[in-house]
């Protein structure tokens, strides 16, 4: 549980995380390279006095993820140039005043398919509804049993062997929020707790491989997914969403 101070600090994270997001993504046209966008999340956060989280973190390379098309997470910004149709993720975690604000969002490149446009949306109501089933005294796993409902509904995978997780002064804090209806995500909901929901839903299976660089994981069927996350404060009756701009 996080005191009252800690979740200030991190509104004011979170709050430099979802503008550098945004600014990030202003720049996402066909013809731009994944390094231009990471270049520009970089330089926002340094001059609102943040420190990217991901840079550096076991060796991550960059300040954001870039994770296009069949990347479920964990891209690596690099001289990739995007193209008309592509959907891109964007993963900005902020570093500042001693505790982290992470989030991500899935934005469409130029002229994207319908597909892959419902995919897109479907995976931000996923999340919607998700924090909409955060309650104190609830078990961790309803977020899972929402999102898992939802994206059945439409044939989608939900990948599994990547998170949610705590955070607050240290990135990940140990505590795993899956995005499916898991039987051991028992941990009861508590007020004052602190962490991420980030479903990652797929066209196709769920099932992953992983590229030789050890962060790049993708679709094993190579089909398009997307992604979207918040951080989070359980409040009395909920939640509230500390990465806002």
């Amino acid at each position: 549980m996080q005191t009252a101070e800690t979740i200030e600090l991190m509104r004011i994270a979170g709050r430099v995380a979802a503008q550098a997001m945004e600014e990030a993504a202003k720049h996402i046209a066909p013809g731009v390279t994944t390094d231009e966008l990471d270049r520009v999340a970089h330089e926002f956060m340094c001059d609102h006095g943040a420190y990217p989280s991901t840079l550096g973190y076991r060796g991550f390379p960059k300040s954001l993820c870039t994770s296009v098309n069949e990347v479920i997470c964990h891209g690596i910004p690099d001289s990739t140039v995007l193209r008309d149709g592509d959907i891109v993720n964007l993963d900005v975690t902020a570093y500042l005043n001693g505790v982290h604000g992470d989030n991500n969002a899935t934005y469409f490149c130029g002229d994207v398919d319908e597909e892959s446009k419902l995919l897109v949306e479907r995976t931000r109501e996923a999340l919607n509804r998700a924090i909409k089933a955060v309650r104190p005294g609830r078990q961790i796993n309803v977020i899972g049993r929402v999102i898992e409902s939802y994206a059945k509904r439409f044939g989608y995978g939900v990948v599994r062997d990547f998170t949610g997780h705590g955070i607050n002064a240290s990135f990940h804090s140990g505590l795993i929020i899956p995005h499916y209806d898991s039987p051991h995500a028992t941990t009861v909901i508590q007020r004052g707790m602190t962490f991420t929901i980030e479903p990652m839903l797929t066209l196709g299976t769920y099932e992953h491989d992983m590229w030789d660089d050890g962060w790049t994981v993708v679709t094993k069927d190579r089909k398009r997914t997307a992604q979207f996350e918040h951080t989070l404060v359980v409040t009395e009756t909920g939640a509230e969403i500390l990465t806002l701009p």
